[in-house]
């Protein structure tokens, strides 16, 4: 099933969760993830089903002033 993270395509199995598609990226942490433009808080990566098309912003937080 086709979906982009962080505007990139990447191809995931069916029945993928949120938690899946942030594994396969391996981001560094500390991140934030958004589905559909919409902020998951962590305890819901797991259990958020994906489907195709849907779109996945994996976001670093930034420092400084």
């Amino acid at each position: 099933m086709h979906i982009l993270i962080n505007d990139q395509p990447v191809e995931v199995p069916a029945g993928s969760t949120l938690a899946d598609a942030i594994t396969q990226a391996q981001p560094s942490a500390p991140f934030a993830a958004a589905l559909n433009r919409e902020f998951v808080p962590l305890h819901r990566y797991a259990s958020l089903q994906l489907r195709a098309g849907d779109t996945i912003e994996i976001i670093r937080p930034v420092t400084g002033g």
